[in-house]
This record gives C-alpha cells, structure tokens and sequence, in this order.
C-alpha cells in the first residue's frame, strides 16, 4: 500500500441519527476505493463496518468501525460511528481524530434528535462538517423539507451544493451547483453519465449557486472584495472559498445521494479529496501542556489511542491517530499516561473486518496496531525524546443509566470484575465500580441498551452469566435540631474490665452557623467526609473529666456509626458533636471503651435530634419533540420532579429540571417510548435534598423489614 504523506489523507467521521444510513454509505465509499470488489448490506448481514455477533443480531452499529479508502491519489480514513444515543462515547472518539464531521441525513426524516446531539460535539469541538442527505430512492423522501430543517437547525451556514432533480421512487439525477453540471446515474449505480442542466432547472441551480458564490466569499476578506467588484467568484476562487469556508466553519456545504445504490458516492468522494482539510490544515491539536503538534513528519512522533477492541484470533487492536512525527513498523515508544514501555510491531490500514499491512504511518493518519500490553483508549505514545507529551484526552458524556450487576455464580465474581475491567478499556464510557456503601457493584452507561450489548458480551463473549437488578439509593442521613445523650459503657469479666461514658451534644452543621455557647469550645476538629458533608468534632471537657488521648476514639466510634446512619444504614453527614463531660475509671478505661460510649451516645443523641433522611437529586436535561413536550412533562412531575424551565433549541424543546435519583430508574425506556425514540436526556449530580414525610416512612419501615429479614 502506498504511503500517503500528510496533505494527501483526509479524515471523516460519518455521524448522525439510527438508520440514516451511515454503514451503507462507508460500504459504498470502499467499493467505489476499490478496497472492496463487492457491495455488502446491512439487512444480508455481509457489511464491512456491521461485521461484528451483536452488531449482526441487532443490525445495527454498536461500535465505531474504522474504514479507509483510495480515491484520485488520496487517503480518505473513515469512522463509520453508531447512531443510537446509547453509543454517544464512539461518536465522540471518532471526532477527537476526524477532521471533518459528515453529518448524515435521512431524507425521510430531516433532522432527527440523533443529529442535534451529535451536532453539539461537533460545535463543542469546532470539527467542520458537511451534510450528506442519503436515501433519496425512498418514496418519503424530501429533500427540501430536509433542507428547511437543516437551515432552521444551523443556519444559513447551510448550503446546497446539490440537489436531487427527482428525489423518491426512481431517484437517479442530481444537479451539482459547484460543476453546473447534472449528474444522472446508472440504475446499479456507479459512474453517472454528466449532462447541461437542464432548461427547467437553470433558475433554481443558479440561486442556489449564488448563495454558494456568496457563502464563499465570505470565507476570507480578500475573495469578499472581489465578489464585490466583480459580482461573482471564478471556479477557481469558488473552489478556494468553498475549502476555506469548510475549515473555517463559515460554510456547511449540503450534499445529496443514495447510498444504497450508489448513486452521488462517487462524486461525493471526488467532493472529499477536492474541498475537506488535510490533517495540517485545521486546527492544531494540543498537548495537555498547551503545545501544538503541527503533523511535522522530522518530529518525534506522537500518537494518539482512539479506540481499542477485542478481535477474534488477532487480540487487542488499538486504533490510533498520528498527531506529530513519523511511525515505522517495529518502533520502541513510551505510553505517557503509564510509563509502561511498548513495541508497536505490527502497523496496519483498517477496513473493518479487512486489514492491510503497512511498514510506515505518516503525520495524520490512522492506522491499527495489536498486542499492545498496557495501552488503551485514550493514551498518548511517544518516543523517548519527547517523553510525557500527553494529547488533551477525549471528553466523553457522563453516565446516565445504571444499574446493579452480580455473577449468578458466586464462584465468576472475580472473573466479572476482570471481565468488567476489560469492557470499560474498550469502552470508557462503561464504568464500574465497586460500592462499599451499597455493597453492590453498580454498572453505569448511556442508556438501557447500552448495559444490555454489555451484559450480551459478557454473557456470550466471556461465558459469565450475570444478572441485573435496580441499584440502592446513595441515601444520606442528618438531623435537624440539636439533641443531647449520654452513655455508660461498662463490661467487667474478671481481671481489668472496660468503662467509660461520655456525654455530648450534637446539632446540625451549615455553613457559617455560630458556635453553640453552652459549653466552651476548648479544642475543634473538622473532617470533609468522603461521602459529601462534613463533621464538626467539639472538645468541651472542663476539669479533666475525659483524658485528652481518649477523645480519638470517642471520635473513631462517632465515625462509624456515621458510615452506617441509624435510621437506614446509610451515612451520616453534617453534624456538629460537642463532646461536654463523661467519667473514666482510673484502671478499667480504655480506648476500646470510650469508642464504644462515643458510637452509642451519637446514636441516641441522633434518634432525638429530629433526623432525616436526604436523598440525592439530579439536574435532567430532556430533549423532546415540541408535540411530545405533554406527555414528557407529566411523567417527569410523576417522578417528583421540579421543573426549572425549558427552552427552543430548533425543533425540540429543552426541559431543564431537577430530579431524585430514586425515580430515575429505567427512565430511559419510558423515554423512548414515550416519544418514539425521538427524545434524549443527560443528568449530573446537584445535591442532596430532604425526603418528603411519606418517602421516609416508607424508607423507615422497608429498612425495618431488611432488619428483621437479615435476623
């Protein structure tokens, strides 16, 4: 394979909503690259990108799938990229080393909620982008209602640079306003016969071709004064304003097809290599430490791990992307966020399932390697001349949906963790972790059928059968009013025995509350708790009535009643202890003792201090259809949700509102079917916030019966 130096390698992202048809449109590309020499599909289940079990099963993309093809002398790498929401973390990888976002969409559909979300990374990113309107040979389609929404969505960056003469059944004519030309193809597709635009097209093609004209003379000041002196752009100027339009943003050029029968790939190809940015011609990206890595091939190289997957008889592969220097087969290099020391002694171009060996990768492309042993998404390799440099990592979207998982075999318990281990390295977005306070292990992704592909891979690709089951609640427990006890320990057993009592007063903490004046303060401790809160540990003995080393275990016996809150186990947060009198024995008190007084004096004081419990509350953000908004709202006031307002983002409407954790469960299912899959949503942490009297009871009383169950 040839090598392909810098200027000649384009890297897209095909991105977009479930089934506009991205998988196809990759397939199509490398066939017409010759990477291929036969189309395959996703319903007969022979594509290129969809080639892995689950991914046939479902028919649908799960991961990104990494692709490449030759076109005119060029390198076009391609990241054929899931649609469903679930998957958003393959999205965002795949735009972390793509220079260009092809944004596909449905003619059926327009501008679906999959295309707002994964346009925002695309924004947040500052990635340029075009459209790609695919399915055009579909009865429903319409292009120009696709168009409208389009520019509604994003603007008058939007422009058309095709458009289908006769979109639906029997589609196979597109007028191309940057050649003036119309394209007509063959009915198996392929080359397409290129005709003069017909008379009753010349008007519209010639609009069009002027706000394309305008568009790109806005690109750059100097091509802006020559539209004005000359009222139009040559084809030369067009082609240079459209390339600088595109790297810069100003400009979302709007291309047509079918991908499914090949017709407007091949010109959509030649569109690529003419007008996206090299590698070098965008935005530099930079290291952690704000240095730009400008694809110098004299460099020492650097690296970037994008994706790591598990292949059948081959292993690890690690996908990565060269951001500075050149890679040759056999190279030493240096992971720079482990230290570990790696030999990249097989370097190959990816076409999905086809791989074909290389000896070199050069500045800005993407290339695999395998058998890596301590490299995974999200690392940086160097050499040992720029030893440390780290590429600023992907921002991948925070967990949404979780759930509890256990080994139905007790004796898999520890193999599931090495199992869940490996799934989060090949997808960060999949995280886990084990919950002391729940004693659970709890399993986070992006929605319900993310954890159902993980729990599928676990079940079928790692033979350990689990089981899910909703989560505990992180509950916290506090009081509300001050409330004072004491304790007597005393145990005598023969020989020295153990006492000692403790008297204390506890009372809420806030933030800038004053000191209680009861007792002098003659001693403070102040613990941030690693839960969330804080405690306030008051030294109020006069008189010697507690010896000074006793108080740490007064304190440690406080702290673990604290990880375990009388009223439902849960831990305890801001409080203030004022420890004010207690008595000693002068040979039986002990640590042991004071320890023992200190937990159960706090565990009186708490039962009368008016306690409650405090559950965690989330900021939800729902995306919905403006005709769905009804129904979305009630059932978010059926969770305890407080709405806090809501706003226009294009054809949706945005919910901002907070909600209890408690009522979030397999939220994402009612979601979908609510609204037909139309919707979306995101949820942070915000705070802890008092149960209501009637959930307490209810906790109080589920927490008796735990109890008594557990006896």
């Amino acid at each position: 394979m040839k090598v392909y130096q810098t200027n000649e390698i384009k890297n897209i992202a095909l991105i977009g909503g479930a089934k506009a048809g991205k998988t196809t449109l990759g397939e199509a590309m490398l066939f017409e690259g010759g990477v291929i020499n036969r189309r395959g599909s996703v319903d007969d289940k022979n594509s290129v990108s969809d080639y892995r079990e689950i991914e046939l099963e479902r028919q649908a993309s799960v991961f990104s799938t990494v692709l490449y093809a030759e076109y005119a002398g060029k390198k076009i790498n391609i990241i054929d990229a899931p649609g469903f929401d679930d998957f958003l973390g393959e999205v965002v990888s795949a735009l972390k080393v793509a220079d260009t976002a092809v944004m596909v969409i449905n003619a059926q559909n327009g501008v679906e909620v999959g295309t707002e979300i994964t346009w925002r990374h695309v924004a947040r990113l500052q990635k340029p982008a075009i459209f790609a309107v695919n399915q055009l040979e579909h009865e429903k389609a319409n292009f120009d209602e696709a168009v409208r929404q389009l520019k509604a969505q994003f603007g008058d960056k939007a422009i058309v640079a095709q458009y289908p003469v006769n979109a639906g059944t029997g589609f196979d004519s597109v007028v191309d306003v940057l050649k003036m030309k119309l394209y007509k193809f063959p009915a198996g597709g392929g080359k397409p016969e290129i005709q003069d635009i017909p008379e009753s097209e010349k008007a519209k093609a010639e609009e069009f071709q002027n706000a394309m004209i305008e568009a790109a003379a806005e690109s750059e000041e100097a091509l802006m004064e020559v539209f004005f002196e000359n009222g139009t752009l040559t084809p030369e100027e067009l082609a240079k304003g459209i390339r600088q339009g595109i790297s810069s943003r100003t400009m979302f050029p709007i291309l047509c097809m079918s991908a499914k029968n090949n017709q407007g790939v091949n010109r959509f190809m030649e569109f690529i290599v003419e007008n996206l940015p090299a590698p070098n011609e965008v935005e530099f990206t930079k290291t952690t430490e704000d240095k730009e890595l400008p694809f110098e091939a004299g460099n020492p190289p650097v690296a970037f791990v994008f994706k790591t997957a598990i292949e059948p008889h081959l292993g690890e592969i690690s996908f990565f992307k060269v951001f500075d220097g050149t890679i040759t087969e056999a190279m030493d290099m240096l992971n720079s966020d482990t230290g570990s020391k790696e030999r990249l002694s097989q370097l190959y171009a990816i076409a999905g399932k086809n791989r074909q060996k290389v000896e070199k990768v050069m500045p800005g492309d993407i290339a695999a390697t395998i058998k890596l042993k301590d490299t995974h998404s999200n690392n940086t390799l160097t050499s040992s001349k720029n030893q440390g440099e780290k590429v600023s990592g992907v921002d991948y979207p925070a967990p949404k949906y979780r759930m509890a998982v256990k080994a139905k075999n007790t004796a898999d318990e520890e193999k599931l963790a090495t199992v869940l281990k490996e799934l989060h390295n090949i997808d960060p977005t999949l995280i886990f972790e084990h919950s002391k306070e729940l004693k659970q292990i709890i399993l986070s992704g992006q929605g319900e059928m993310h954890l159902n592909v993980a729990k599928w891979m676990i079940e079928n690709q790692h033979k350990v059968s689990i089981e899910f089951f909703p989560p505990k609640i992180p509950y916290r427990e506090t009081i509300t009013k001050p409330a004072k006890a004491t304790y007597r320990h005393k145990k005598q057993s023969g020989g020295s025995g153990q006492f000692g009592e403790v008297h204390m007063m506890i009372e809420p903490y806030k933030e800038g509350k004053p000191d209680q004046t009861e007792f002098p303060i003659r001693g403070r401790e102040e613990i941030n708790l690693p839960w969330g809160g804080r405690l306030m540990f008051h030294n109020c003995i006069v008189g010697g009535a507690i010896d000074a080393r006793f108080l740490p275990a007064i304190l440690k016996g406080i702290m673990e009643k604290m990880e375990e809150g009388p009223l439902t186990g849960s831990y305890a947060r801001d409080i203030i202890v004022n420890v004010y009198d207690g008595k000693m024995h002068p040979v039986d008190s002990n640590e042991i003792s004071f320890k023992l007084a200190g937990r159960n004096a706090f565990k009186d004081a708490f039962k009368n201090a008016a306690p409650k419990i405090m559950e965690p509350i989330y900021d939800v953000e729902v995306m919905v259809p403006e005709e769905k908004m009804g129904d979305v709202m009630t059932d978010l006031q059926g969770r305890r949700a407080l709405i806090m307002g809501m706003e226009s983002e294009g054809n949706y409407q945005k919910i901002k509102a907070k909600v209890p954790l408690a009522e979030m469960n397999r939220y994402s299912t009612t979601l979908s079917s609510l609204t037909s899959g139309r919707a979306s949503y995101g949820m942070t942490f915000a705070e802890y916030q008092q149960v209501p009297a009637d959930v307490q009871d209810q906790l109080l009383k589920a927490y008796e019966e735990q109890e008594k169950e557990e006896e």
